[in-house]
């Protein structure tokens, strides 16, 4: 019996002082900083739902993302491949996405590129973004991407080897670009990304998935007659592919030595467990591939991430890994 009242005093005398000490700390302004800050007014008072969860995803950051913690990997075979391929990373985005999507590509995968640039209608000097003199909608993305190829051309030429354009919500694995871009030569007019069949003879590359363009490439497409190609309109990546086969800019394969994919226009969900939408099988060169056989071991893109999911991909590929298990390069090129 005394074991049990000294048990309840120890655990009363426990809470008091736990209490106090939670006074103490919020009376001297020393608060728990998240990586990422979720606006208060959406979780307090309940038990959060499947729809609230969705809203999360695209709430604002509120604020930078802090630096993650640095491992002591010996990154010196990425290093000197970073120096060899040079690769500038333009990401299409808009004012509506900059706190959210396009603040999360600058913190995670955006920071390993070459050159990092954002496009936008209008200036936001804290990502930062270059405004582009195109009207904001998916009528324009023809003419946003035109503009900041033609813009890259004029600036950065000189300063990368490879040029790639994607989207504020497809994650980039930069170190498998690079080593998938190492056997290509620059000098020939290719681009390569997620193959689609229909439309352009050649087929061409899903915009979302990202599609990378060699210095050849880029010079003959920014270089290219106005009167040759459509300059907006029209669905965006196909009209790039379009005006890529008229240039005699050629789709390259983009699969690994196993014939699996490396660029994909969905997140890694629907590549590995399918749910693919009707379209997609009429679209893929291919054919429409699930599954982990399926997906390069050095894959290199994924769309339709959310803020959230992208965190997630960060954590997965950069920090998460199995005890005790040595990974070794593979010959996939």
């Amino acid at each position: 019996m005394m074991h049990i009242k000294r048990s309840k005093l120890q655990f009363g005398i426990g809470l008091t002082l736990g209490f106090v000490i939670s006074i103490l700390f919020f009376q001297s302004g020393i608060v728990y900083k998240p990586r990422v800050r979720i606006p208060q007014t959406m979780v307090s008072g309940h038990v959060i739902g499947m729809s609230e969860i969705d809203a999360l995803e695209q709430a604002p950051l509120g604020g930078q993302i802090d630096d993650f913690h640095v491992h002591n990997d010996d990154t010196s075979v990425a290093d000197k491949l970073a120096q060899q391929v040079r690769v500038l990373c333009w990401v299409m985005t808009s004012p509506t996405n900059f706190r959210t999507k396009a603040d999360v590509v600058k913190a995670t995968w955006g920071r390993r590129c070459n050159i990092l640039l954002f496009f936008s209608s209008v200036v936001d000097p804290r990502l930062p973004t270059i405004a582009l003199n195109v009207t904001e909608g998916r009528n324009h993305l023809t003419a946003k991407s035109v503009q900041a190829f033609r813009y890259v051309y004029d600036h950065y030429y000189d300063q990368a080897d490879w040029f790639m354009k994607c989207d504020d919500d497809t994650y980039v694995i930069v170190e498998n670009l690079r080593y998938f871009l190492s056997t290509k030569n620059t000098s020939e007019p290719f681009y390569y990304g997620h193959h689609f069949k229909p439309i352009v003879k050649q087929g061409y590359y899903s915009g979302g998935a990202g599609y990378v363009l060699s210095k050849e490439a880029l010079t003959r497409f920014a270089k290219r007659d106005p009167n040759v190609c459509r300059e907006d309109g029209g669905s965006e990546d196909a009209e790039i592919g379009k005006c890529m086969e008229k240039l005699g800019i050629k789709t390259g394969n983009s699969t690994d030595a196993l014939g699996r994919s490396r660029f994909h226009c969905f997140s890694p969900d629907t590549h590995v467990n399918g749910g693919f939408p009707k379209w997609y099988y009429n679209y893929v060169k291919g054919g429409a591939k699930q599954g982990i056989e399926n997906i390069s071991d050095y894959a290199v893109s994924f769309h339709y991430l959310s803020p959230s999911r992208m965190l997630s991909m960060e954590f997965y590929i950069y920090h998460l890994r199995p005890y005790g298990i040595r990974t070794e390069n593979q010959a996939l090129n």
